[in-house]
């Protein structure tokens, strides 16, 4: 066990670290989810970049735009200073296929191009976990509430990357994060159906 950890990286145990604390803050929805969500995500690129998992920095790196993205949104609404909170909001049956059914389509195609212009290890599941983390991601920003049916699913298989590029304290964090994410629609849930009907 010493040996294991005397093998991590210092960015990747503070870049776990804060990956947790803005999973905590944002089951509570709180607005600092975000800043912990950016200096995470920077520390993480390089770490990808480390384990060669190249389809999963540039998706570190929209995470950190999207945290500014996600930062504005649910400080005011999306429609400005000083309009109320932004509401949960669920998705549309057809919403959701044109969702998954694009996410799939599109990590067909970066799949592909991985496998046969770099060395990207596991390129299709790496790709489609890259793909449908972005729309997951989109729909935190958004405070849609399926995001952690999404997230159930895709932290499943980020937990196989890791563990496979041998990066244990990320296997550690998907392990907890998917504890947390049911935490979180459980709790989203509740606060969607208490939301007034005009929300």
């Amino acid at each position: 066990m010493l040996a294991l950890v005397q093998q991590l990286s210092p960015l990747e145990a503070a870049g776990v670290l804060l990956g947790v604390l803005y999973l905590v803050l944002a089951i509570r929805k709180s607005l600092w989810c975000w800043p912990a969500a950016f200096v995470s995500s920077v520390l993480t690129i390089v770490v990808m970049f480390g384990a060669r998992l190249y389809s999963e920095a540039p998706l570190n790196a929209f995470y950190a735009a999207m945290a500014i993205y996600g930062w504005y949104q649910w400080r005011y609404g999306g429609r400005g200073q000083g309009a109320p909170e932004l509401p949960i909001g669920v998705w549309p049956l057809r919403t959701h296929a044109l969702a998954i059914g694009g996410s799939i389509a599109l990590a067909v195609v970066i799949g592909w191009f991985m496998s046969r212009h770099t060395g990207a290890a596991f390129p299709y599941l790496d790709a489609f976990v890259t793909v449908s983390s972005v729309v997951t991601t989109y729909m935190v920003a958004r405070k849609i509430l399926e995001n952690w049916l999404y997230w159930l699913v895709v932290d499943s298989l980020s937990l196989y990357l890791y563990w496979q590029r041998e990066l244990y304290l990320y296997v550690g964090l998907f392990a907890l994060y998917l504890v947390l994410v049911v935490l979180g629609f459980v709790r989203w849930h509740r606060d969607w159906r208490a939301q007034p009907v005009s929300a």
